[in-house]
């Protein structure tokens, strides 16, 4: 059974870092498409970023480019997203999520229908 653990986020000031995390359990990053997605009060969810299964493609919403940033730990089947530069405007619940593409695959995409496991979300916060 896929399961997405998610860590990190909380309260942090315009300007300033943070790093989320996501483990895998259940399967392997290698045959998977990771996501990250957000959704801010009264909003729709938001794809922010998604890596593909072989790690060749990695796409980010034109909002978030140049100040966050995907990376994966295969050895900890983990996934990371560092955010620079926050703004009260990425304030939300931010999630991970992950849907089988196969070994060695470049697909990903922003779409949050395209993914079929969630991780719990956590809060970012970005106020002064």
């Amino acid at each position: 059974q896929v399961q997405l653990v998610q860590s990190g986020g909380g309260l942090v000031q315009p300007g300033g870092s943070v790093r989320l995390s996501c483990v895998g359990f259940g399967f392997t990053l290698e045959y998977y498409a990771i996501g990250w997605f957000r959704q801010a009060p009264g909003k729709e969810r938001e794809g922010v970023s998604c890596f593909s299964s072989s790690a060749e493609s990695t796409y980010y919403v034109d909002s978030v480019k140049g100040r966050f940033t995907m990376a994966r730990d295969i050895d900890k089947n983990t996934v990371y997203l560092q955010m620079n530069s926050l703004k009260p405007e990425d304030t939300a619940i931010y999630y991970c999520a992950a849907v089988a593409s196969g070994y060695g695959s470049s697909k990903c995409d922003l779409s949050p229908s395209t993914f079929s496991s969630w991780g719990q979300g956590t809060q970012v916060t970005v106020s002064s």
